[in-house]
């Protein structure tokens, strides 16, 4: 393992592992070859752990393409910020910017300058949600930010070193191709969308395409598969009956939570579950 970047998220991510951080950590394997995470998002426990061989993967293209610009040129990303900051914000500033990123979205311009709005909107939308419509379009509201430093240069730039130094792969696509060489030794941290916790919540992703139900259940046949090859696994999720039924055949872990993105502060307390097969 290597820990020499001191590093943390560079976004609020919806799922972000921060407060399982030490419990997450606690159930990782003592050792093992490659490591893979097919739902990065904020990647919480990737810039914890810094692994030396590591694979990472979501279907969010704007998202990777944070990842992949830190990994290219992380000043690029560092220089934009820092002059969107430079500016006074308010309502109509944030829909321009919000505007101006769309049209990269729309364009397919995923470079340096997309990134650095995507990092800028993150600190200054409501409660830190990335949602996009059915065209894939950021539609989030203006948190009524002001002004304030929306990064840590030298957290990015430790982002930026570790991700090139240990070259870690940044893969796009869906989580069982994401997967398709794990071989026996390797550990795979799957961070799904979470199963509702209600009957009459929705399965929802934060890209324009929904994790279903039978997303799921696919997910729960990899985690076999890739048991059956001797991969070591673990699965975060809501302590549902769903999960249980899915994953009843391995170590099921419950655990009190709190959850940050919910709008509504009395549905924030929760239980989640960490699964492995170790």
């Amino acid at each position: 393992m290597s820990t020499e970047f001191k590093t943390r998220p560079f976004v609020k991510w919806a799922g972000g592992k921060k407060q399982l951080l030490e419990r997450l950590k606690s159930h990782m394997p003592e050792s093992y070859n490659r490591y893979y995470e097919p739902f990065i998002g904020g990647g919480v426990l990737l810039l914890e752990v810094q692994p030396e061989r590591a694979v990472i993967n979501d279907k969010n293209g704007q998202l990777l393409n944070v990842y992949k610009q830190l990994k290219s040129d992380p000043e690029a990303i560092i220089d934009i910020v820092e002059a969107l900051d430079g500016k006074p914000c308010n309502k109509k500033r944030y829909l321009q910017i919000r505007e101006q990123y769309n049209s990269k979205i729309l364009s397919c311009e995923l470079d340096a300058e997309c990134a650095g709005l995507m990092i800028w909107l993150n600190k200054h939308c409501f409660n830190g949600l990335y949602r996009v419509n059915s065209k894939g379009l950021f539609n989030v509201p203006y948190n009524n930010k002001t002004s304030g430093a929306s990064i840590e240069a030298e957290n990015l730039r430790n982002i930026g070193r570790y991700l090139l130094e240990c070259n870690v792969e940044i893969r796009e696509g869906d989580f069982e191709v994401a997967c398709a060489d794990v071989r026996s030794g390797d550990f795979v941290y799957f961070d799904s969308p979470y199963i509702p916790a209600s009957a009459t919540a929705n399965f929802t992703d934060y890209t324009k395409d929904s994790f279903t139900l039978e997303d799921h259940k696919r997910l729960a046949v990899l985690f076999r598969r890739l048991d059956r090859l001797g991969a070591k696994i673990m699965l975060s999720n809501n302590n549902v009956p769903l999960v249980s039924e899915l994953y009843n055949d391995f170590n099921i872990n419950s655990i009190d939570v709190r959850r940050a993105i919910n709008r509504d502060a009395s549905k924030r307390a929760g239980r989640e579950v960490i699964i492995t097969n170790y």
